[in-house]
């Protein structure tokens, strides 16, 4: 008869141990989860207007904001330890160490800095510089290249490398003419050290006069 009030003041005893333990769970992750907020202006220092655009930023969590048209600026993060830093051309970083446990107000003044860069040049042809010259364009070759291909006898030869090049066409066996994009065999122009070179082969095209070692590079 005395057992049943015993069991029912027990289920109640661990039911209000239960609530308190949720409770003290909730709070204490509530705690784990605090937030609060850095706000404040930003303005130079120099004039004492407010800064629009500067990025105002928590260098641990690579998280920030960017100041509005009144240069205010707001950023929410946990509880911790933290360094508040800013970045704007023209203007030196500003840091500060803090230790976020409340809602803090920041008020920054950036200082004015001056930059060494280098200076812009601008340049541009000569007009009608197209005109007034006769050569519409042209192709280099460096002697590394060509000495890269196959030759006869091992012999390297300007001339057979140009014919391997797109837009131009060989005048056929044992003939040293080739075409360059349509024209004829007549209507080139070769040229060593600027003198004019008018048997540019031998013995049908086989050997060549040009000497490879003492060339630079070939053009057409």
């Amino acid at each position: 008869m005395f057992r049943l009030p015993s069991l029912a003041l027990r289920h109640s005893s661990l039911f209000f141990l239960s609530i308190a333990f949720c409770l003290l769970f909730t709070d204490f992750a509530f705690a784990q989860t605090k937030k609060h907020t850095i706000s404040g202006y930003v303005k130079e220092e120099a004039t004492g207007e407010y800064m629009i655009g500067v990025n105002v930023y928590i260098k641990e969590l690579t998280r920030g904001a960017v100041t509005n048209q009144y240069g205010f600026y707001s950023i929410t993060i946990e509880e911790g330890e933290y360094t508040l830093a800013t970045s704007f051309i023209g203007m030196e970083e500003y840091t500060e160490k803090l230790t976020l446990n409340e809602d803090k107000r920041i008020n920054i003044s950036l200082k004015s800095i001056v930059l060494n860069i280098k200076e812009v040049v601008i340049s541009s042809e000569k007009a009608d510089k197209n005109v007034q010259e006769s050569q519409m364009g042209s192709f280099n070759m460096p002697i590394e290249t060509i000495k890269q291909l196959p030759a006869f006898m091992g012999e390297v030869d300007v001339l057979k490398v140009i014919q391997l090049l797109p837009g131009v066409k060989n005048a056929g066996e044992g003939n040293t003419g080739f075409y360059v994009r349509g024209g004829g065999p007549d209507q080139n122009l070769i040229l060593l050290d600027e003198a004019v070179v008018y048997n540019a082969a031998h013995l049908f095209g086989f050997f060549s006069v040009f000497n490879s070692d003492a060339l630079k590079n070939g053009a057409y």
